[in-house]
């Protein structure tokens, strides 16, 4: 969950890594650090806090070197302090080393290496892979007239990788062998740039983005060696590999902020451009139907399945909510949204026709990963719905959607759940029609759904309304939200929103299910958001609504113009287009995105990076 940064080249390392981390920021992290190498020195930096914290301490105590690394630590093992951030040193310091993931046999590893005699400084696991690097080069220096650097140093990893058991992705520095880094990945992401007498390695490839436009993602057990000059990739099993070199289709606009105050808004307001991207391509109007280039499945393959698994987590599972309803209304097909956690655990009976579908923004959530390997394993068809191209889930994947929807920096998703919600109407569009949908009812979806970014568009207007909103509400400490059918996932997502970012308590629920429990909370300090646009359930959420307002519970309503009903219930009401029911999450969730925003900011909460969470939960 954390994120790793190295550089070996002719620039200044400091000034790329801290460069490279400040991109980085957006996952999740409590300290941050960086190691440099002047050729005959490693120099560490690092503390607990910001990476703007770590600016400062190298303004006071400044490295040099044009080799590094650098991490910022989201803590698993050990509390946030100083001695607990990354880069961890390696025996008498002659390693360093950054880690992401988590190893699960470390105490007996330390155990064996403090009987060695390695001193050990921190609460990590990580600091366990430093000195057992440390004690395997060691090893390998009894036979160094044989090997060369490059050999030695490549086996001192090999050897200590294979004594881990968990998950990592790490990249190390030699104190004595400064013209390399070595990178090993397995199950935590790592991407190494490519450039002209430079080369990179990230966990993402937001620190590369203006440096190079060819990547190389790593895969599971795999290592890489580099230098300046080359790069060598070998698998543990398979020995040395042909790189698969991809283009890096990002540019630094895509990471910065604009005239926004936070990446969330700049998300938000961004939600017309990336609903179009999702779309664009996939709408076939002479046939009435979607269609996609990369599910890598035949007509014939899928008019055979007669089950479908949705799996996700969070924001990703309230997505598969929402297309639960949508697969199931138009395709008949019968559908479950299991939790990838557990999915990963369990042995549910699935049958050969079953289709498997993972949702992740990132592509590399361990949870949701595992659980598609899982179904892999066991020769179910795996496809995948995800934004970031070159992730390990778009690349295990039997085939997929892709979502064009950008890179997503704030912590809290809002674009990715849209283009999630239109990837998914889509492809129920795509199967309904292989299946019952009519023509006519094929080319009215299109019409509809074409429409839709210019209704989201419309919705965005409703932003200085939330703003007054909002200053009414944001002292509040528990809030409900409810909605029914298709818009019961977003009163979900709706709260899971307040909750990441305004560290308010909220919960969402159907709204029938108020009176089974819920609305014993309901008082005047316990708002409620009630989702009551126009639906076949109106009436039922209407009565829901005097429910609440009937215990003097206050109110803020989603409507549809013109609902007078509503609006004379209401404390206040936040006017959304009337579309389609089955499209109404793409409408309903925008002021409920807004609204979480707002009431975070005037709380003085970090919007983009919440306390305690990360963007991307690689770890268990």
């Amino acid at each position: 969950m954390c994120g790793i940064v190295g550089y070996i080249g002719h620039r200044d390392a400091a000034e790329f890594l801290i460069e490279g981390l400040r991109r980085l920021e957006y996952r999740g992290y409590d300290s941050a650090g960086i190691a440099v190498s002047d050729g005959a020195r490693l120099q560490v930096r690092k503390t607990a806090g910001r990476v703007d914290d770590l600016r400062r301490l190298l303004e006071k105590h400044p490295v040099s070197g044009n080799v590094g690394i650098g991490h910022t630590r989201w803590a698993t093992h050990g509390e946030t302090t100083d001695v607990n951030a990354h880069p961890h040193v390696g025996g008498n310091g002659e390693v360093v080393l950054v880690h992401n993931g988590v190893i699960e046999n470390y105490v007996t590893l330390r155990e064996q290496l403090q009987q060695l005699g390695f001193v050990f400084r921190s609460d990590t696991d990580s600091e366990v892979i430093a000195h057992l690097v440390a004690q395997n080069l060691r090893e390998e220096l009894k036979f160094s007239e044989k090997l060369s650097d490059r050999q030695l140093c490549l086996r001192a990893v090999e050897r200590t990788v294979e004594q881990l058991h968990g998950t990592y992705g790490l990249v190390v520095l030699f104190r004595d062998y400064p013209e390399m880094l070595i990178g090993a990945r397995n199950g935590s992401p790592l991407v190494v740039g490519i450039g002209r007498n430079e080369h990179m390695i990230a966990s993402d490839t937001g620190p590369l983005v203006g440096y190079t436009e060819e990547v190389v993602y790593l895969d599971d057990r795999e290592i890489v060696l580099v230098t300046a000059d080359d790069f060598e990739l070998y698998h543990r099993e398979e020995g040395r590999q042909t790189p698969s070199v991809q283009l890096l289709q990002q540019n630094v606009d895509d990471i910065e902020l604009g005239d926004y105050p936070h990446y969330m808004l700049k998300e938000i307001f961004e939600q017309p451009t990336t609903l179009q991207n999702c779309m664009r391509g996939r709408l076939n109007e002479d046939e009435a139907t979607a269609k996609f280039g990369g599910l890598n499945m035949e007509p014939i393959e899928l008019r055979r399945i007669d089950r479908i698994v949705l799996t996700a987590c969070g924001t990703s599972w309230h997505a598969g909510l929402v297309g639960e309803y949508l697969l199931e209304e138009f395709t008949r097909i019968p559908v479950e949204v299991e939790y990838a956690s557990e999915l990963r655990y369990r042995n549910p009976p699935l049958s050969e026709t079953t289709m498997v579908f993972a949702i992740t923004q990132s592509g590399e959530t361990a949870d949701t990963l595992a659980a598609m390997r899982e179904c892999k394993r066991k020769g179910h068809p795996t496809l995948a719905i995800c934004n970031v191209v070159g992730s390990t889930i778009a690349r295990e994947a039997d085939g997929g959607i892709y979502l064009h929807a950008g890179p997503e920096i704030g912590v809290a998703s809002t674009k990715a759940f849209t283009s999630q919600v239109m990837a998914l109407t889509l492809l129920s569009l795509y199967l309904g029609r292989m299946r019952h949908l009519s023509y006519g009812a094929g080319k009215r979806m299109i019409a509809a759904i074409k429409a839709i970014p210019g209704q989201v568009q419309e919705t965005l207007e409703c932003y200085e309304q939330i703003k007054d909103i909002a200053r009414r509400y944001c002292e509040f400490e528990n809030f409900l939200y409810l909605g029914r059918l298709y818009n019961f996932p977003v009163a979900l997502e709706g709260a899971l929103k307040l909750k990441e970012i305004s560290y308010i308590h909220a919960e969402g629920y159907p709204a029938a299910e108020m009176k089974h429990g819920p609305i014993a909370l309901i008082d005047e300090s316990t708002p409620s958001v009630v989702i009551a646009t126009r639906s076949g359930v109106y009436p039922k959420v209407v009565s829901n609504l005097e429910e609440v307002k009937a215990r003097r519970g206050p109110v803020i309503a989603i409507a549809n113009p013109g609902d007078q009903k509503v609006a004379a219930m209401a404390d206040d009401v936040i006017f959304v287009p009337e579309v389609e029911e089955y499209l109404q999450p793409l409408v309903t969730v925008i002021p409920l995105q807004l609204l979480a925003y707002e009431i975070a900011v005037l709380r003085g909460c970090n919007v983009d990076r919440p306390r305690n969470l990360a963007k991307s939960v690689t770890v268990e």
